[in-house]
């Protein structure tokens, strides 16, 4: 590994390792990518409070999330197609975030199973679920996630109709990747990745293939999940779901104060607030400029995560600091993965560790519990100039 230092670093040797259309599918947002690009720099309008001669000799980054320990208030994020940014990626991912104590999410579109996952796993990890038009699948999935061991549900609430990625489209995403002219002349200079994948049989979404009647190889694939994605999600499903799974549940893809409420009032033990890292509702708000909002409506009845826009330690005690009980992280992970594979995850978690410890640090506070709004300064109209 060269001399790396920040997660930036990570994404240019990932850029190098991975194929094009993988790095575009994590590289990007939905539509003109107002809100994608606007995540993460409105995270650097929130500046922090230095304090100085205050003894920090005990920096302490450990927390709680859904009432476990964690070494710093950080879980890693669902990323669709992990298994392509490196071979057998999810249970690379799995790994590092165990062995670094933070919990992982698994997505729906996972190419490693949730069994393949659960076999490499010491200890149970979440798993993040679509709502699909066929409910019998989903049954059957969520029945897979409880056998699995997985400690809990994260539904995703923002992708009942799908935002449009210009670049997936030009590129003619899929895994695998088609043998096009275009492909094979870019597969060729990807050697160590090409390599992983000739040494392993998970090239397409596990989860899927061969559970669903008709389903049983790529291209069917692609069919049955382009008419899936369930338009008439309600409140009533999401309880619904709640019932059959029956264990912990965290719902992704709350913006504002009203389905914050909704939320508790069915009892969720976790939201996270999120527009899906810019790929989905393209000029939506960023994730940390409503975050404010939700925490003082529904901040001491649920726990509150945020994500979409981090990439460094700073921008995990910004998130902290307005009152998120922690934050998920999608594409900073990947781009450890894409370039170091496990090694590259655990580094990148690393350096959200001492990025975040340096920082708490110099605005004079030792306990992540201790840090809040009075270590920030954020501009007077930063959630104040909205009305709808």
């Amino acid at each position: 590994m060269t001399v790396i230092t920040c997660i930036d670093d990570f994404k240019h040797v990932y850029r190098r390792r991975v194929p094009k259309m993988f790095y575009d599918y994590v590289e990007s947002g939905s539509y003109t990518e107002s809100t994608y690009v606007n995540n993460t720099l409105d995270f650097n309008l929130i500046k922090f409070n230095q304090v100085v001669a205050t003894d920090i000799s005990d920096l302490q980054l450990s927390t709680q999330m859904l009432g476990k320990p964690v070494s710093q208030p950080v879980a890693l994020a669902p990323v669709g197609l992990t298994g392509m940014q490196r071979a057998d990626g999810e249970i690379k991912v799995c790994r590092a975030a165990q062995k670094m104590g933070v919990p992982y999410t698994l997505s729906t579109m996972s190419v490693c199973s949730v069994e393949d996952v659960a076999k490499h796993a010491h200890e149970g990890f979440w798993f993040q679920l679509y709502v699909f038009k066929d409910m019998q699948f989903v049954e059957r999935l969520i029945e897979r996630v409880r056998e699995a061991n997985c400690s809990a549900l994260v539904i995703t609430l923002d992708l009942q109709v799908l935002g449009q990625r210009h670049k997936d489209l030009k590129n003619g995403l899929s895994t695998p990747p088609k043998p096009t002219l275009k492909n094979l002349i870019n597969l060729s200079t990807k050697v160590s990745w090409g390599l992983g994948m000739l040494g392993t049989r998970r090239r397409s979404f596990g989860n899927i293939v061969g559970h669903v009647d008709g389903v049983t190889d790529t291209s069917s694939l692609m069919t049955w999940v382009g008419t899936q994605f369930d338009a008439s999600l309600d409140w009533d499903m999401v309880k619904r779901l709640q019932d059959i799974w029956k264990g912990p549940l965290i719902l992704k893809g709350i913006m504002n104060e009203n389905d914050a409420q909704k939320a508790v009032e069915i009892g969720a033990d976790a939201i996270v607030v999120s527009n899906h890292g810019g790929r989905q509702l393209d000029g939506a708000l960023s994730s940390i400029r409503v975050l404010p909002s939700i925490v003082d409506t529904v901040g001491k009845q649920i726990e509150i995560y945020l994500d979409s826009g981090i990439r460094t330690g700073m921008d995990v005690m910004r998130a902290i600091g307005l009152g998120a009980d922690g934050v998920m992280i999608g594409r900073s992970y990947i781009y450890g993965l894409g370039a170091y594979g496990q090694e590259g995850v655990e580094k990148a978690l690393d350096i959200f560790s001492n990025e975040a410890k340096t920082t708490m640090g110099l605005c004079g506070v030792n306990r992540i519990q201790d840090f809040n709004r009075a270590n920030l300064y954020w501009p007077t109209d930063f959630t104040t100039n909205w009305s709808c």
